[in-house]
């Protein structure tokens, strides 16, 4: 909503305005379809979905009725083939071929230590069930980097101790999306592997807070696509700015949430390519396929640096990835590096 507010007087030409029609789908992926229509009869000219599940129901339904979906949690199952379903997020297979590359050349010295011990836990049919996948994929494919200990995935549970004692003599841990629970009973068992995560591990940094559980998550690595609220740079500086504007009571508590609000950088490339498709139309001949077209040949410079794209045949977004570490002293993560890392889409 602050995002197309902004589009909407500072960007967007006169007499164009976007407005959002919200279904709530309560995290139930059988209201996927049902949505999707109860959207369509308003009259939605593109859908917007943060549901990893949606785009793997919805892709054969929106390749059919040449509807536009935008999402920001996709797969490789829900974006492939290319059609109608663009991800503005990371595809999980993707973080874990990325994050993997860059610890085996950063953070463990394999050469001299053997093959790091590398395991995770999740939960089943989640993101981080593929990203975990995909690490041990990696690590099938570079068996003198990693040894593989296993993917450990349970049906929606906060109580972790069989894949706790499973996980016990690794030495980096991929943990499920909602931590805190793992991260404790982990530690409590007085084993002392590093943690590893993604982007939607920093949604839920207030529990990590709430619980005081930062000790316990100290040095962790994160693997991320946009900067964090202690960087500079155009995308990350707006986002702050529009937060304190329509926040100003809840900017901080919003901030110390995590990322949540940070999925303004994904958000902003969906109203780039909207306004894209008008300034190339004309607000007269907007349509789904124009959407489609500006959308197939969208590429995302920010300060200088092709961070994104999409083409005829790519529907993944990222071209560019950062690591950072948790410091439990400050609360708080930092990049570890200046440079971009370039997305591995193989192992």
């Amino acid at each position: 909503d602050d995002l197309v507010a902004y589009y909407n007087q500072m960007i967007l030409p006169p007499g164009v305005t976007l407005k959002v029609e919200t279904y709530d789908g309560q995290y139930d992926s059988s209201k996927n379809i049902p949505g999707y229509e109860w959207l369509k009869e308003r009259g939605a000219d593109l859908i917007f979905t943060p549901m990893p599940a949606a785009p793997r129901i919805l892709k054969p339904r929106v390749d059919k009725d040449e509807v536009v979906m935008f999402a920001i949690a996709a797969d490789k199952d829900g974006i492939l083939p290319p059609g109608y379903v663009f991800n503005l997020g990371t595809v999980p297979q993707n973080n874990g071929y990325t994050f993997l590359k860059w610890i085996a050349e950063n953070d463990w010295d394999y050469e001299t230590d053997g093959p790091a011990k590398i395991g995770g836990a999740c939960w089943i049919g989640s993101a981080s069930e593929k990203a975990q996948e995909a690490m041990r994929d990696y690590a099938e494919v570079h068996p003198d980097q990693f040894e593989w200990v296993g993917s450990f995935a349970a049906n929606h549970t906060f109580i972790w101790g069989p894949e706790v004692a499973a996980l016990k003599d690794c030495d980096y841990v991929a943990t499920p999306t909602v931590w805190p629970s793992f991260v404790r009973e982990y530690r409590n068992a007085g084993y002392t592997a590093k943690f590893i995560g993604d982007d939607s591990h920093m949604a839920f940094l207030g529990l990590i807070d709430d619980a005081k559980l930062w000790d316990e998550i100290d040095k962790t690595l994160v693997v991320r696509v946009a900067r964090w609220w202690n960087e500079e740079g155009t995308i990350i500086d707006l986002t702050t700015d529009l937060l304190e504007k329509n926040h100003p009571g809840s900017a901080e508590d919003i901030k110390q949430a995590g990322s949540g609000y940070i999925a303004m950088h994904q958000l902003n490339q969906m109203l780039e390519i909207i306004a894209g498709a008008i300034e190339t139309t004309g607000p007269e001949n907007f349509s789904s396929q124009a959407l489609y077209e500006a959308a197939k040949s969208y590429t995302q410079v920010i300060d200088g640096t092709k961070r994104g794209s999409f083409s005829e045949t790519k529907r993944d977004v990222v071209d560019a990835y950062a690591i950072y570490e948790v410091s439990a002293a400050d609360k708080d993560i930092f990049r570890m590096h200046d440079d971009w890392l370039p997305t591995m889409r193989e192992p």
